[in-house]
């Protein structure tokens, strides 16, 4: 995947992932650890709706950073934006590229992925709803109800399309065996919600 430069592969490994975008910006960390993905964190970054474009980078950049800080992630994954819907696309990138500098800035690799390859992976459908992002995230991670805003949960959703991506990738490099994903979602039932209003 472009812009990444992966660790080890064995072991747990706390992944980050993000749905930037310049009102909500969705985060949610997780520990993969082999076919195991376990939820610690999520929520929401929420600058004030009214702020300047810079202002809000701002903030953003600042929470991830915050978030960072607090979990100390090693990896992060983060949705990209659909080429098409050019205003969207304008802010989905500003966002990405506050939340992409933050990570930068704490030394971490980088992979981006576009949303239909993230509900690619986590529902097996590249047209997913939110509605069926959420419920199958809930599932995968034995959450007690489906993550809240949705973009927490997407970025939930992003952080496994990165987990079982570096698997898959691993089964290829070492060769070795596939794992069942049907115990993906094993591991502490809940994670930690917050919602960061900066």
């Amino acid at each position: 995947m472009p812009g990444s430069v992966l660790q080890t592969r064995r072991g747990p490994v706390t992944i980050l992932g993000i749905d930037p975008g310049l009102t909500v910006t969705g985060y949610g960390v997780i520990i993969a650890d082999g076919s195991s993905n376990t939820s610690v964190s999520f929520g929401a970054i929420s600058p004030p709706a009214k702020a300047p474009i810079a202002e809000r980078l701002m903030r953003i950049h600042e929470g991830i950073l915050d978030i960072i800080t607090e979990h100390n992630p090693k990896e992060v994954a983060i949705e990209d934006f659909i080429l098409g819907y050019t205003r969207a696309a304008v802010a989905v990138g500003e966002a990405r590229a506050a939340a992409t500098l933050a990570a930068a800035r704490s030394g971490l690799p980088v992979t981006l992925y576009k949303p239909a390859e993230v509900k690619q992976f986590v529902t097996s459908y590249g047209r997913g709803s939110k509605e069926q992002v959420a419920l199958m995230v809930q599932s995968l991670l034995s959450l007690a109800e489906p993550p809240e805003p949705h973009d927490a949960a997407d970025a939930l959703a992003v952080a496994i399309c990165h987990a079982l991506k570096r698997g898959a990738d691993a089964l290829v490099t070492t060769g070795g065996q596939a794992l069942s994903l049907t115990g993906a979602g094993q591991g502490r039932p809940t994670g930690k919600q917050r919602r960061i209003r900066r």
